[in-house]
């Protein structure tokens, strides 16, 4: 369980997002003052000193027309590049570019089964294959390199939102207490949470029996229903349409799966009607919240916390 938090909390930025969300561009800090955003491999701009003689303005103009590729913003596996005429557009990145791996933490394991050194590498490897129909079965499947991920038995299956729906819960909380400086959580939401982190029937985070989970949630259902809704407007952002396809369920179930081996087999029950895509009452229904009680703002609510976050 601590270990679950420990990765949600990862979630709660952005920055564990950019590193597997196949359409979340990265932004670099260009200088010490100036912060422009820039795409996966931006052109830096120095910003140091300016001699006395040179005018800024002018300075800042030419730097600007030397650097098209500033602003311009490519998905994971794409680089920009300029053509002929100086105009600004994304390629494949070259895979021998992406930086090596540092540990086994970085690797990741493909859809393919098969390892890649980082997820550079595999969006890389993604992108080459664009317009192809091996290219568009390709995702990444988890994070770390592939390994043998036992069977999801029926009755592990049932067990496995009772563990995440309180695992929600408790991310929730923690995210609420460390929220000194107001950018993790919006103000509605933190009164919503607020009424659960005051509420003195709340099951406190720790390892508990499904039983005890199971009696939990039957008893205190209402602490449930806004934590479940919260995880979904967190990922329902490419684009925000009220559906969560596999690419956007990438940042929450990649690190799960080598630590849950239901993971994979929970999330293609939640697809009903298997089109692929997991909507709001398919979600919903997933962590038994009842058809009447799914809402439409909490997933909005979510979307507009996840702007305030530095990074995720």
């Amino acid at each position: 369980m601590r270990v679950w938090i420990v990765f949600l909390l990862c979630l709660a930025g952005q920055a564990f997002t950019a590193s597997i969300t196949e359409e979340e561009p990265i932004i670099d800090d260009v200088g010490e003052e100036a912060q422009p955003e820039v795409g996966v491999n931006p052109v830096q701009v120095e910003t140091g000193d300016f001699d006395e003689a040179i005018d800024v303005e002018e300075e800042e103009e030419e730097v600007t027309a030397e650097s098209p590729c500033l602003n311009h913003h490519c998905k994971k596996g794409k680089v920009c590049e300029v053509d002929e005429e100086n105009t600004p557009m994304c390629v494949c990145q070259d895979p021998t570019t992406c930086p090596g791996a540092v540990g086994e933490f970085e690797h990741v394991c493909a859809t393919d089964n098969t390892t890649y050194d980082s997820s550079c590498h595999f969006f890389a490897q993604k992108c080459s294959l664009e317009g192809t129909k091996k290219g568009h079965k390709l995702h990444l499947d988890y994070i770390g390199p592939c390994k043998f991920i036992e069977a999801c038995m029926d009755a592990e299956l049932n067990e496995f939102p009772l563990r995440m729906r309180d695992w929600l819960k408790n991310v929730l909380v923690t995210l609420y207490e460390r929220d000194e400086e107001n950018n993790l959580l919006t103000e509605k939401q933190k009164l919503r949470v607020r009424k659960i982190y005051e509420n003195e029937k709340r099951l406190q985070a720790g390892e508990h029996s499904l039983d005890l989970l199971a009696h939990d949630f039957e008893k205190n259902y209402n602490m449930y229903i806004f934590p479940v809704h919260w995880q979904f407007g967190q990922l329902d952002q490419h684009p925000v349409d009220g559906f969560l396809s596999h690419t956007e369920l990438a940042p929450l179930r990649a690190p799960l799966i080598p630590m849950e081996h239901c993971t994979t087999r929970f999330f293609e029950q939640c697809d009903a009607d298997n089109d692929k895509y997991i909507a709001l009452e398919e979600w919903a229904n997933c962590f038994s919240i009842k058809e009447q009680d799914p809402d439409q703002e909490c997933g909005k609510e979510s979307r507009e916390s996840r702007q305030r976050f530095a990074v995720w």
